[in-house]
């Protein structure tokens, strides 16, 4: 709140009548502060919230950080020490209160906090909030306050150095990332030291607000409503945990209320002295009338308020509202008929769900630049690719309120993690008690939301463990499972059980879940696929050929990469550095012989862009390598989808695909589906199909056509193949095949079409598999059901008669913001990919087989543009032009 809202509630708090000793003031500490390094030879104005980086380019002291190679160039800066120092008056009023609070709700990272001279307090968790007692030191006039921030390298370096005992692995990163050592050492975002999608920019700020908070009775600082629901009654209750800080044992009244539910009641509380917790369970009169929350594709998502007050002697004291949605999750981990081992899978409000969706990562290097506008962008780009679900991972930063709020609100179910990954930790006292401080805090921030399906306790650790990833030897074992066990067992764990009993929680992802902890916690091998999630990466295998992916229960992690677009990279590169082979691409690849392995993957099916023209041959790069990528992941997806209602061999029943990763830090090479600054890839595009609700899924088993129905429906379908056999040559159909209309149950994968190749294509004129391709939808009676498909019979670089289709496209302004591009083509084309540069926006559709004439595609701008720019923009490439 700024200073004037504070002259308005006071204003109010004399309107009602009410003494003046139940009114709370809150003066916010954001805006300019100055900024200092250790030795005074850099100092300039800082916002607030916000990074050193951040500060250092708005002021011109630095370029932009993402330019070139400036993440090597900018080292230095996390390798000082920084101040922020701002100026304030406190009033009379405020300094009059019984109890004066000075609130930082994020630090980045290791710092000291002084007053007016004088220490109030040091940090050492980017995750926690923190906050002061500074009545005493307050004054009239100027008041300087001071926070020093360390150097986070040197702070984990000497942490490294103190913890002498025994080697806490990985000590650094792989060269190829060019980041930082000992991450794990610190209580900061893990990946900004260097991840292999991203680069290294040790951050150092107030990442979040800063605030003085006054009050004579009470304050309240946070409030939990979780509804949880009784089974053998039918009925809803509401976990309602309000989080005080009492100036003096205070007695009074909480009223919990839910008007649009007719639920109120009220509880005679005693507050104790000090922060406390206090729980209150209000019952839900009209259960029966309770509208649930469903995820994205299974239902609506209505919203209930709950009205919180607090009373003395009729004097209200505390009064808060926030919103509360109704649902069950739990995690069914229960045996399968016909093998071995448990299922692993959602159930949502007593629904099986299988989680469409991908993996998040952090939106920006620096978190002051991740505004509403980007993640609301990101976020309906996944809703409107039909995912229903995404997992936030365990190396990046729990998310700002914002964001679990959108996925509440668009029903995006969250796969939570802590934050630690593909490390060990150090158990030292010190660090269990601020990461204990960690998790309370932040379950109890988060658990109202419904998006939140799961906690997990960390990313791939049970896995480091258990496959020694970081060669400890065998004697040494046990000293690293008692501290796996101390950290995320007996900690995090207990602390999840004991503030949320809402939600699952697992240990590790991947992990065994009910069968690791049989194992003590660290399963002998975490990738049993007849167990828990998988994670599943293979660079090298023909990504075509999907018996090369595990047939797994959840598949949570999975994914190729792929290079950005041009015209994302053009702003932070020149000219010498657009070509495949240059210094700053080998720079931007934090994954090693990535950029060798997405074009010997791309060589398997496609043949390499080889124009004279360097430009032309470096864009048709990045382009082969999304086309190889949406096909690979599209094969991947596929295969899960279809595996959900099959056992074979023991395995299968998969009933997830998030694919890794949904979003870029960067412009650079990486497993996202979409680029830095929101463009979307080409598999983004593939996935609006991939994850359809009714998705028809044909490939080879041996030599025999299989098509399958896919159903995330509720309700039971009858639906038919409708296959179309087309020669490379022609874009005329050289035959349609239909197959017999079958039932397809909600929820399930079902086989309906099945015929050899050989016969197929005997029974089609005088196609061959290196002439013709195939293409299939599935309808029910009344019409097309899903999107349409398509089979390759042998790779395109093999294929005869595919030529080029000359596309030329008319644009037309049907809207404000909207355009339609018309494409017509001469020929069959493959992965016809639209272009507009640098215009921000998005194609209703895009990278797509075009076996028509003509195709009309849309065209949404985020920014004024025309028809003229449109056109002059506009670039058309299919895989015949790019050799």
């Amino acid at each position: 709140m700024t200073l004037w809202g504070n002259c308005i509630s006071v204003l109010l708090c004399l309107f009602w009548g009410l003494l003046s000793v139940f009114c709370s003031l809150t003066v916010s500490l954001n805006g300019k502060w100055s900024l200092s390094n250790s030795n005074g030879s850099v100092s300039l104005p800082a916002e607030v919230p916000g990074c050193v980086h951040s500060a250092l380019q708005l002021q011109g002291d630095i370029q932009d950080p993402y330019f070139r190679f400036n993440d090597v160039s900018y080292r230095w800066i996390a390798f000082d020490n920084w101040t922020y120092t701002t100026t304030f008056t406190a009033s009379t009023q405020l300094r009059a209160k019984q109890k004066v609070l000075l609130v930082f709700d994020g630090v980045d990272t290791v710092a000291s906090i002084w007053l007016n001279g004088a220490i109030v307090g040091e940090t050492d968790n980017m995750f926690r909030r923190y906050d002061f007692p500074v009545r005493a030191l307050l004054k009239d006039g100027d008041n300087v306050l001071k926070v020093s921030l360390l150097s986070p390298v040197v702070y984990a370096s000497e942490r490294r150095k103190a913890h002498s005992a025994y080697r806490v692995p990985p000590e650094c990163p792989p060269d190829v990332q060019k980041g930082e050592c000992h991450v794990n050492f610190i209580r900061k975002e893990q990946s900004s030291f260097s991840w292999d999608w991203g680069p290294s920019f040790p951050t150092m700020g107030l990442w979040k607000g800063v605030r003085l908070e006054a009050f004579d009775v009470l304050q309240l600082v946070q409030v939990s409503s979780v509804p949880l629901h009784d089974l053998s009654l039918s009925q809803w209750r509401v976990q309602v945990e309000l989080v005080v800080d009492a100036v003096q044992t205070t007695n009074g009244q909480i009223s919990l209320s839910v008007p649009e539910l007719d639920s109120e009641q009220s509880f005679q509380t005693q507050f104790l002295p000090g922060k406390t917790k206090y729980s209150f369970t209000l019952h839900i009169n009209t259960s029966s009338q309770v509208k649930l929350w469903w995820p994205n594709g299974h239902g609506d998502r209505p919203v209930y308020h709950l009205a919180v007050k607090g009373f003395q002697d009729e004097l209200l004291i505390l009064n808060t509202e926030s919103k509360v949605y109704f649902r069950t999750v739990e995690l069914i981990q229960e045996p399968v008929v016909g093998s071995p081992g448990l299922s692993f899978y959602f159930r949502i409000n007593g629904k099986p769900i299988f989680l469409k969706g991908s993996n998040w990562i952090p939106a920006h290097s620096f978190q002051d630049q991740v505004t509403a506008a980007v993640l609301r962008n990101l976020l309906q780009s996944a809703v409107d690719a039909s995912m229903n679900a995404l997992r936030v991972w365990g190396g990046g930063v729990y998310e700002q309120d914002l964001f679990y709020s959108i996925c509440d609100e668009m029903g995006i179910m969250v796969w939570q993690d802590f934050m630690f990954a593909c490390a060990m930790y150090p158990t030292e006292d010190d660090f269990v008690q601020t990461v204990r401080e960690e998790v309370i805090q932040q379950v109890q921030r988060l658990k109202s939301h419904p998006s939140i399906i799961t906690w997990s306790g960390n990313n791939e650790n049970e896995a480091a463990l258990a496959t020694n990833w970081f060669n400890i030897p065998v004697s040494q074992r046990p000293t690293y499972l008692k501290d796996y066990v101390t950290l995320y067992v007996k900690n995090i764990r207990a602390i999840v059980q004991e503030e949320d009993k809402s939600r699952p929680f697992l240990v590790s992802s991947p992990t065994n879940g009910a069968e690791s902890e049989q194992e003590g916690w660290v399963a002998e091998n975490p990738y049993d696929l007849h167990y828990g999630d998988t994670h599943f990466y293979s660079y090298l295998s023909d990504c075509w050929d999907w018996t090369t992916f595990p047939r797994t229960r959840f598949a949570s992690e999975y994914g190729f990469q792929s290079w950005p677009s041009f015209s994302t990279l053009q702003p932070v590169s020149i000219k010498e550095d657009w070509s495949y082979n240059s210094n700053f691409t080998s720079h931007r690849q934090h994954h090693e012989s990535g950029n060798q392995q997405m074009l010997q993957q791309a060589a398997l099916h496609f043949n390499l862009p080889n124009s004279t023209d360097p430009l032309k041959r470096f864009t048709d790069t990045l382009y082969i390598t999304q086309v190889m990528q949406a096909q690979c992941v599209k094969t991947q997806t596929e295969f899960y989808r279809r595996s959900q209602s099959e056992i074979i061999e023991g395995k299968g029943r998969t009933m997830g695909a998030l694919y890794w990763q949904l979003n870029d830090v960067w412009q650079a090479p990486s497993w996202s589906s979409i680029e830095f600054g929101g463009k979307w890839k080409m598999l983004h595009y593939f996935a609006q199909n991939f994850f359809a609700s009714v998705l028809p899924v044909g490939f080879e088993d041996g030599d025999t056509l299989l098509i399958y129905a896919v159903s995330d429906l509720s309700h039971d379908l009858k639906l038919r193949a409708v296959v179309s056999v087309y020669s490379w040559s022609d874009l005329d159909p050289v035959c349609t095949l239909k197959s017999d209309l079958l039932p397809v149950p909600g929820g399930s994968a079902v086989a309906i079409f099945k015929q050899p190749v050989a016969a197929l294509l005997a029974g089609c004129g005088h196609c061959t598999r290196l002439t013709c391709l195939l293409t299939f939808h599935l309808e029910d009676s009344s019409g097309q059901q899903g999107p349409s498909n398509h089979h390759f019979l042998s790779s395109p670089k093999d294929a005869q008669g595919l030529q080029r289709p000359n596309i030329t496209a008319e644009v037309k302004q049907e809207d404000e913001t909207g355009y339609s591009v018309t494409l017509h083509s001469a020929s069959v084309a493959p992965f016809v990919w639209l272009d507009v540069g640098n215009i921000p926006g998005r194609f209703s559709s895009n990278g797509f087989l075009m076996v028509s004439r003509n195709r009309t595609v849309g065209f949404n701008a985020w920014r004024p543009t025309n028809v003229t720019e449109l056109s002059r923009s506009l670039t058309i490439t299919s895989l015949r032009d790019v050799y």
